[in-house]
């Protein structure tokens, strides 16, 4: 069953998203692991091969950068990592260039920030790009622009970026390649845990079972993976994970092995407007709602009415994202504001027909129209 599983993922594919993490790609004295990266160019064109397309989300490029400079540790302070990144940037590419030339590709180059994605603009121009490089046949190698970003606007690693990415693309499947072999039921030091083939439900128990322990050079670990999973599954797509140390690993899983682990999506594929807002852009407010709002918003289908607002949180100006959450605090949906946070707390609780006679006809009787909200899995 597990293996039929498997083979109805990996055939509805179209586009791969391989995502390579800094330990995978690194040598033990943070040099750039050369051979890796063109095996891995080699099993890029098998994929492309096969009539399907690839990007690629790579790290790696601080640790070039701490070899090529000569550190003994990673920099703690800002400057110094971003000089790392500049410096081993430029190295990332070039191997990843000369390992695709030799099977006739060309490598692209897309160093993205959370705010190409917080804009909708943006957002749809990063997508655009990726098309039209897949046009031409260009592989894109796509990083953090770790040069520039700050604390506001990073992902914070590329695990995260991987699973952004792959919403973007249709008929994605995300490969996140790390240097253990997938989820274990139990801590993977023990001889006794053993690893889980196929997740079929994202369920939040399962971030028990990863420690948030970072890697040696990275920025991630188990739990920042599990967190990329749940918002790649949450809209309808599929997520491997698996040991990129493993020889011809993602071969071997489009060619049906039972390696890493795989997650299942959520539910239905999710409309790609709506999942810009319920799982890409940061929220700038937080609306609070009674029973009967959260029953319509949720389970019904509705739109949200200022009857149905008890507080609001932050300031935030009309079109923007805000999380709509219950009595409790539990995140219920994210949806565009139809009014700014001042509005908002003058019309929280009222009725729609009072406020035609207090603010006139041509006010907004929707505080978020359905077809701006999203309800969160």
């Amino acid at each position: 069953m597990q293996n039929l599983v498997r083979q109805e993922v990996l055939q509805s594919a179209r586009t791969i998203v391989i995502k390579c993490g800094t330990n995978v790609l690194s040598r033990a004295d943070d040099s750039l692991d050369e051979e890796r990266i063109a095996s891995l160019a080699a099993q890029i064109h098998e994929i492309r091969e096969s009539g399907r397309r690839v990007v690629v989300v790579s790290s790696g490029a601080v640790g070039a950068g701490i070899g090529l400079l000569g550190l003994k540790s990673r920099p703690t302070d800002l400057p110094h990592l971003q000089a790392a990144a500049a410096t081993g940037q430029a190295r990332l590419m070039r191997v990843y260039d000369d390992a695709l030339r030799k099977f006739g590709y060309h490598a692209a180059q897309m160093l993205l920030t959370a705010n190409d994605f917080r804009s909708r603009k943006r957002y749809l121009n990063v997508r655009n790009t990726i098309n039209t490089l897949f046009e031409y046949g260009v592989v894109p190698i796509i990083n953090e622009n770790d040069t520039v970003s700050v604390a506001e606007i990073k992902f914070g690693d590329n695990d995260r970026l991987a699973a952004m990415v792959t919403n973007l693309l249709e008929d994605p499947l995300l490969i996140i390649l790390s240097v253990i072999d997938g989820l274990f039921d139990g801590d993977p030091r023990e001889p006794s845990a053993k690893r889980i083939p196929i997740v079929n439900r994202w369920d939040d128990q399962l971030l028990g079972l990863a420690a948030d322990v970072k890697s040696s050079r990275g920025t991630g670990g188990m739990q920042t993976k599990l967190q990329a999973v749940r918002t790649a599954t949450a809209v309808g797509e599929c997520v491997f994970i698996a040991n990129g140390s493993t020889p011809q690993i993602v071969s071997r899983i489009l060619n049906g092995e039972d390696l890493g682990t795989l997650f299942l999506p959520s539910g239905p594929m999710i409309p790609a407007w709506k999942r810009w807002i319920g799982y890409t852009v940061e929220p700038r407010g937080k609306v609070h709602l009674d029973a009967g709002a959260v029953q319509a918003v949720e389970r019904g289908g509705k739109s949200l009415l200022p009857i149905g607002v008890t507080r609001v949180d932050w300031s935030f100006e009309a079109g923007e994202l805000v999380s709509l959450v219950d009595s409790s605090g539990r995140e219920i949906a994210r949806g565009l504001s139809s009014h700014d946070s001042s509005t908002l707390e003058r019309i929280a609780g009222k009725r729609s027909e009072d406020l035609f006679h207090l603010l006139g006809p041509d006010f907004s009787p929707e505080v978020i129209h359905r077809d701006n909200l999203c309800v969160l899995r």
